[in-house]
């Protein structure tokens, strides 16, 4: 989902909301392979708001599980963020991958918890680590 400037308040109350672009197709081909969820620091939304956000977007039905602060008690920057995703999953930290715009909240920060991490890098920056990125979300539709 796209941050629009000058918006407060859950996402799911602003005027419009904004998919990242290639997000659609991407999560349709990815949920024919695995199950998506999503792993948000949202502050101001609970799970029902995000879940409501995301059904104006047309992402929901590619959503299996939405993890936010509501429903974990922490968010993206406390260190037992994603152990607590994992054990709600009950899989492997290794069998996840978190894919996000943050390259400390979406990737390092997983890869230190043992997820693997890909970085949505539309902008190309550099960051000097072994990092997997990507520049567009079609990327993964092979």
């Amino acid at each position: 989902m796209v941050d629009l400037p000058n918006q407060v308040g859950p996402m799911c109350d602003w005027p419009q909301i904004k998919a990242v672009d290639g997000a659609l197709d991407c999560l349709k081909h990815l949920s024919l392979q695995a199950r998506c969820h999503l792993a948000t620091n949202a502050e101001e939304s609970t799970e029902v708001q995000i879940r409501n956000a995301l059904q104006r977007a047309g992402l929901s039905d590619y959503i299996s599980q939405v993890f936010c602060r509501e429903n974990l008690g922490v968010g993206k920057t406390d260190s037992s963020y994603y152990p607590k995703i994992i054990s709600r999953l009950g899989v492997k930290a290794s069998q996840v991958t978190m894919v996000g715009d943050s390259l400390e909240r979406d990737v390092l920060a997983p890869m230190s918890a043992g997820l693997q991490g890909i970085w949505f890098n539309p902008s190309c920056q550099e960051c000097g680590q072994d990092i997997k990125s990507v520049e567009q979300l079609t990327c993964f539709i092979s």
